[in-house]
């Protein structure tokens, strides 16, 4: 929560300082960080690397020299990318460039305009409202300007090749759960991941601006990604109090795709689940076609779901500690189930003897069989056809309880894979 308390007041966008101040700070927290620069009118796949967006200050006075709109107040009051402007207008005029939330009388909305160049305010409806008649000043001190497009990396490399990815974004300004509570997870998870002595799988994460930065990054790493990624995850609204959610890749069969839904299965037997047709984050750009990542996204209150979302509610009264701490420790179990995912197959015929292995017990009656069922069906599907997941969600139990089982019964199983 601190880190949400010192991030939040950040005015960030899909370029520019604020950007820059987030990822140095994320960078004290793990100075691994590495931060990439691309220049803007960079070609990546079908877009452009937009010119980058610097604001500085922002108001509008009334008739009377009262200022009732104060970008230093809410840095959500200004339209994202808005271009320069010092003028006096008319209300009619000014209310063409406000924008509120209609079902909402007491929020400030968040609006951007990237790809088209305009300029626009953000108030509450009740503000609007109650404008009265007359001559308005607005001033947007702002620019834009060919400079460029940043992204944080890290790269925590483990015994495979092959790589797990989680990958949140860095470019909206003051919203807890929609904006930060991602990048505080992702950060977490990292650091854990970092102080484990051994790690199977290579783990990168990406601190990119949403859909230009995740488009950006597959432009410049898609060869590389499709060669070794297994498992994918986007993290977004991942800091509020509600169950998990999880949203699907295309098909919902990737391998990221049943570890999401097994670890919430196990962890929140009422998460939420959405198909691909209900995606809004990331996830659109890593499964889109001719990139097929296996990708799937997790959340808590799922983007556009939650009346905060994208307005000034969305503050860190709305985020807990006790949220974004369910939310790394419902990550880290996803690495574990990753980590011990492996396709076994027992090394002797017929049932092995688990007495002298401790898995069995030594007075046998009708009430022992319990005990050693889950063993019993482990052995069972050991054949070489299924990994540990496949087996964990036929037989009923979670991947967790069959990581002890596997270690106990040592040589009588082998790695197929």
């Amino acid at each position: 929560m601190a880190l949400a308390e010192r991030l939040f007041p950040i005015c960030r966008s899909i370029t520019g300082p604020g950007v820059r101040e987030t990822l140095s700070i994320l960078q004290e927290e793990f100075p691994g960080l590495k931060v990439a620069s691309v220049p803007s009118g960079t070609r990546v796949f079908d877009w452009t690397v937009p010119r980058e967006w610097e604001i500085r200050d922002a108001w509008v006075e009334t008739p009377d020299g009262r200022r009732i709109i104060d970008f230093r107040d809410s840095n959500l009051h200004v339209v994202g990318y808005s271009v320069p402007v010092d003028a006096v207008v008319p209300r009619e005029e000014l209310l063409q460039h406000l924008y509120v939330q209609e079902d909402q009388p007491d929020v400030i909305p968040y609006v951007t305009s990237y790809y088209k160049e305009r300029w626009g305010f953000c108030c509450t409806r009740r503000l609007r409202d109650s404008l009265p008649e007359g001559n308005y000043r607005v001033h947007i001190d702002s620019r834009l300007f060919d400079g460029e497009l940043n992204y944080g990396e890290i790269l925590l490399p483990g015994r495979e090749e092959k790589e797990v990815m989680f990958s949140t974004y860095i470019c909206h300004p003051s919203m807890a759960n929609n904006e930060l509570s991602g990048p505080i997870v992702a950060l977490e998870l990292a650091k854990w991941l970092a102080a484990q002595p051994h790690r199977r799988y290579s783990y990168r994460f990406v601190f990119i601006p949403e859909t230009i930065g995740s488009i950006t990054y597959l432009s410049r790493h898609l060869e590389e990604l499709q060669r070794k990624v297994v498992a994918g995850f986007n993290i977004t609204c991942i800091g509020d109090p509600a169950h998990f959610s999880y949203v699907a890749s295309p098909y919902g069969d990737n391998l990221a795709d049943r570890v999401a839904q097994h670890v919430l299965r196990a962890l929140d037997p009422d998460f939420k689940t959405y198909s691909f047709l209900e995606r809004g984050s990331d996830e659109r750009q890593y499964c889109s076609p001719r990139v097929n990542l296996p990708f799937c996204c997790l959340c808590r209150s799922k983007f556009e779901e939650y009346p905060e979302y994208h307005t000034s509610a969305d503050n860190l009264d709305f985020i807990t500690e006790e949220a974004l701490q369910g939310s790394v420790a419902m990550l880290k179990e996803v690495v574990s189930v990753l980590e011990h995912n492996r396709v076994y197959r027992v090394t002797v015929p017929c049932e092995p003897q688990l007495g002298p292995r401790g898995l069995y017990p030594t007075i046998s009656r009708r009430d022992t069989f319990d005990q050693v069922k889950a063993v019993r069906n482990l052995l069972a599907y050991a054949d070489g056809r299924s990994d540990l997941l496949a087996i964990s969600d036929r037989i009923g139990v979670p991947v967790r309880d069959l990581i002890p089982l596997v270690e106990k019964l040592g040589d009588l199983l082998e790695v197929c894979n």
